[in-house]
């Protein structure tokens, strides 16, 4: 089964908005694991608007299944990886200005720097994985990064998804057989949901997890936290 990893950014966006400490981010990244997802995932970003570098540190001790840390590797981010010591740094290639993670990294242009920051987290004991969209030739040039995985960038397959879920996948489905094919373990994230996560996970099989934190946490307005986690968790189970 594909492992379900919660972003709970959006949960400190809203604490952030009223100050104080309400929703609760220590309680809610409890509850849940407890409700049955695999992972806890933040993007702590220079500005602090929603998951605080403090956060990370006060998150460490009480997540124990997977903790994943998103970022662009600033020195600052680096060094907050290696204190906080995650299972897994997604390294993402987005600018502090922008409002989410929106393109792949460029890993032919990119090598050296990416190469210089993953032997840090790989020396410290990190498995690492960088954001990426289905460029081909910037997955067989990630193998030469040293990173253990990929995160396939999910947005365009969600944007057309209702227009034509197959020719959506499509690009998705060639980007991972090549990134199995050559010895990288796959993630992925942004934009996945209840109605699109189902068609995805079937169509992907060498999927390892999803980070989701956005659509999920609107889902949880509804339905609740629990519910749909568990809702999310169903759309995972393989055939």
């Amino acid at each position: 089964m594909t492992k379900l990893s919660v972003n709970i950014n959006k949960i400190a966006t809203v604490r952030n908005a009223r100050g104080g400490n309400m929703p609760d981010l220590i309680k809610a990244a409890k509850d849940i694991q407890n409700f049955g997802a695999e992972g806890i995932t933040v993007h702590p970003r220079p500005d602090e608007r929603h998951v605080r570098y403090k956060d990370v540190l006060d998150l460490r001790p009480i997540v124990y299944t997977e903790f994943n840390i998103e970022g662009y590797p600033t020195k600052k981010f680096i060094d907050l990886v290696l204190k906080a010591k995650p299972n897994q740094v997604t390294l993402v290639p987005d600018p502090p200005e922008a409002i989410t993670s929106n393109a792949g990294w460029d890993t032919v242009n990119n090598l050296s720097f990416l190469q210089d920051v993953i032997g840090q987290f790989s020396e410290a004991g990190i498995r690492t994985s960088i954001f990426i969209d289905t460029n081909l030739e910037n997955i067989q040039n990630a193998v030469k990064t040293n990173t253990d995985r990929i995160e396939l960038y999910t947005e365009p397959y969600a944007a057309g998804y209702a227009k034509n879920k197959e020719a959506a996948i499509a690009p998705f489905i060639e980007a991972a057989n090549l990134a199995n094919k050559i010895g990288l373990k796959i993630n992925a994230g942004h934009d996945l949901s209840l109605e699109n996560l189902k068609f995805f996970n079937e169509k992907i099989p060498f999927l390892k997890e999803v980070s989701i934190g956005h659509a999920l946490i609107c889902d949880a307005l509804y339905l609740g936290l629990e519910k749909t986690i568990q809702e999310y968790k169903n759309q995972l189970l393989k055939k």
